[in-house]
């Protein structure tokens, strides 16, 4: 019997955005000043920037078009040769191995476990002498073990970029993702913990690092000089690298600023959502959430979980249409066509590798979209209509591995 869909709970819309956004969105509307540059001091942009490297605890912000782009930038920023070899997990977006493409570099993919994290082992053997950086994906918000990751690439001398667009407000050891390696890239595209539409940002503590990645996102002539507090070594690098203009411009800035005193706020209320419905979803014998790592402290603003026993494919479709009837949409990694998170459809690889445990475990793995503004009669819907979607297209309860 399903469930009415008219009750099924919204899980796309963002929270409104503050009203403190539209009196600075009307003033720049009015005076026209939409370019981060134009202004001698506090454009938007350059405020947020200041605001979002005092959340973070750390020296160096560098607000720009996309979290894509960031990583662009801090690829290039660390001045790697041509063809490089990137390591990165095999679970991410393809904006993430896009971004090592489009900085002339290779990307050589890792195997990733059913927790959605990176296998050590797999990682240990790949990170070679032929390896120049590590891009670590914090895919869907699960860290992986930042502690050995760090220790192994520390020892080599390898620099590690955070892909923490799914990650703004999640702690490793009370540290906060982002803030671990060399550079943390976070994202303000909707669907992320603040929502700009689009929009993404880099960290760092190194200046050099700062200030080449200012000057190539299109810091031309003497703007550099309006990033308060970076003087750094801009002198010597202004006109020695390219420009990409890949800046933030200040309606965006206006959009994102008032939702940093949100971020705590929607990080509680996220990780609650997901660990009520996670609980219940973990009761039943075809549904498994992984469990976070002892030092993660998570900021979910989606579910992750695994169908256990369901062989085929055909079965694992069937759940798909029957939670779709009970009115919530459920994306299976692997089986959504053309899915932009499955390695094997990125075909602007030179060459396909082969990940077995990659693949096994995209197959059955599902996404539903939990945003922290869900109450509690939202999550009831959800949990019901998995549920029983999983009972009925899977009736003879599996072994929960």
């Amino acid at each position: 019997m399903s469930l009415d869909q008219t009750a099924a709970p919204n899980v796309y819309d963002a929270e409104p955005i503050p009203d403190a956004a539209r009196a600075e969105i009307d003033r720049l509307l009015s005076s026209g000043d939409l370019f981060r540059y134009t202004a001698e001091s506090d454009a938007p942009v350059t405020l947020l920037e200041a605001e979002f490297a005092d959340y973070m605890g750390v020296r160096y912000a560098l607000a720009v078009s996309s979290c894509s782009a960031a990583l662009f930038l801090s690829l290039k920023a660390l001045d790697l040769p041509r063809d490089a070899r990137v390591l990165i997990p095999a679970f991410t977006f393809a904006a993430v191995p896009s971004a090592v493409v489009h900085a002339d570099c290779i990307p050589v993919l890792v195997e990733v476990g059913e927790n959605y994290r990176i296998n050590m082992d797999d990682f240990a053997a790949k990170l070679d002498d032929t390896i120049s950086a590590v891009l670590i994906s914090h895919m869907r918000g699960h860290t992986s073990d930042m502690d050995a990751i760090m220790a192994l690439c520390d020892a080599r001398g390898v620099p590690v970029v955070e892909d923490a667009a799914h990650s703004l407000g999640t702690k490793w050891h009370d540290r906060k993702i982002g803030t671990i390696g060399k550079i943390g890239c976070f994202s303000f595209q909707s669907y992320k913990l603040v929502n700009a539409g689009e929009g993404g940002i880099l960290i760092t503590d190194d200046p050099e690092l700062a200030a080449r990645a200012i000057i190539m996102s299109g810091a031309y002539e003497h703007n550099w000089k309006k990033h308060t507090g970076m003087q750094n070594s801009f002198n010597h690098w202004q006109n020695r690298l390219p420009l990409y203009n890949m800046r933030m411009q200040n309606l965006s800035a206006a959009v994102i600023r008032p939702q940093i005193a949100h971020i705590d706020r929607r990080v509680t209320d996220g990780r609650a959502n997901h660990d009520y419905v996670a609980h219940a979803l973990n009761q039943t014998p075809w549904l498994h959430v992984p469990p976070a790592l002892t030092p993660e402290t998570r900021a979910p603003d989606s579910i992750q979980f695994n169908l256990v026993g369901f062989d085929s494919d055909e079965d694992a479709r069937a759940f798909q249409a029957a939670a779709k009837s009970h009115g919530i949409s459920v994306q299976v990694f692997g089986l959504s066509s053309d899915n932009a998170r499955a390695f094997w459809n990125w075909q602007f690889l030179a060459d396909q590798p082969n990940l077995p445990a990659t693949r096994s475990m995209l197959m059955r793995a599902c996404d539903v979209r939990l945003p922290a503004r869900l109450q509690k009669p939202d999550l009831d819907f959800i949990i019901k209509a998995l549920t029983e979607a999983a009972k009925a297209t899977h009736p003879t309860p599996a072994k929960v591995a």
